[in-house]
């Protein structure tokens, strides 16, 4: 059955590589703790309470509560499926809480380091500055996924409508705008991009220096290498630019609505951690203005 549901993450689901190994991983810890193998006849002989000791010695070998919720995520659907296709009747899963955690406030970049990156760091000539510096703005002007931007194609760009077609998780789609500094600056790179290497012009839009489609590393160290030169945040990832971008817009007024859209977010509690930014800003606009601050 394992199999099965890891086949059904990659064809149906269209889950990364990353995010199928993950499982994997997840519930053959989880098997192996049980000692029984995930056939038909052994997984009914799994109750909540097999479910909560795993559980119990997840958590008392300092395990964090992040981790955990992740594996019994790769649980819950497991068991989503199994129930799905009728090999169990009853759902172990429900009797299961997971463990409460903390959510971590977002890195972001401030408007001077922002205007910095944008502004006044000097990139490089030709095409590796040209690359460098779309990657850092499409980054920060639509909030754009690693991953996403990776398989990210020319085609993808309607230049006249100024929206770019955004491909995210689980194959959702949706359009983002283009802010007007983009526009330039991507049929710039778009030209010398097809005339340096010809033959990727259907490939993905942003690629590597002999010509290559980009791949999540080289993304990260293009914005690492940036990110290091206006900021002294501990995390220097396109995580940073994507947070900020949500950040700047719920600063600006921008609906929380809109921004789950942009961001491609499934729920939009996933986008509320955001409003902590509000709230700082409130809070400071508080102490400044009240006489008894």
């Amino acid at each position: 059955m394992l199999t099965r549901f890891l086949k059904y993450l990659q064809v149906e689901r269209n889950y990364s590589v990353q995010t199928i190994r993950a499982y994997g991983d997840d519930l053959r810890q989880f098997f192996s703790f049980c000692g029984v193998e995930p056939s038909p006849d052994q997984l009914i002989l799994i109750s909540h309470r097999t479910i909560r000791a795993w559980l119990s010695q997840l958590l008392s070998s300092n395990h964090s509560a992040r981790s955990v919720n992740r594996k019994m995520s790769s649980l819950r659907s497991f068991y989503k499926f199994l129930i799905q296709n009728g090999v169990v009747q009853k759902n172990p899963m429900n009797k299961v809480l997971a463990p409460k955690m903390s959510r971590k406030m977002p890195y972001f970049l401030t408007t001077t380091e922002t205007d910095k990156l944008l502004d006044t760091v000097q990139f490089p000539e030709g095409f590796i500055g040209l690359r460098d510096l779309l990657v850092m703005e499409l980054f920060y002007f639509t909030g754009i996924r690693v991953s996403e931007l990776a398989n990210l194609k020319v085609s993808d760009f309607n230049l006249s409508g100024s929206t770019v077609k955004i491909f995210g998780k689980g194959s959702k789609e949706r359009l983002v705008p283009l802010h007007p500094e983009l526009k330039p600056l991507l049929a710039q790179y778009i030209d010398l991009k097809e005339e340096l290497f010809p033959e990727q012009q259907m490939s993905s839009l942003i690629v590597s220096n002999s010509g290559r489609s980009a791949y999540p590393q080289l993304l990260y160290r293009i914005v690492n290498k940036y990110l290091s030169m206006v900021t002294s945040l501990e995390k220097k990832s396109p995580h940073v630019l994507r947070h900020t971008f949500a950040t700047h817009l719920l600063n600006q007024g921008a609906d929380i609505n809109a921004i789950k859209e942009l961001l491609g977010h499934a729920s939009l509690s996933a986008t509320q951690v955001y409003t902590h930014t509000s709230v700082e800003k409130l809070r400071n606009a508080y102490n400044q203005a009240h006489p008894r601050a």
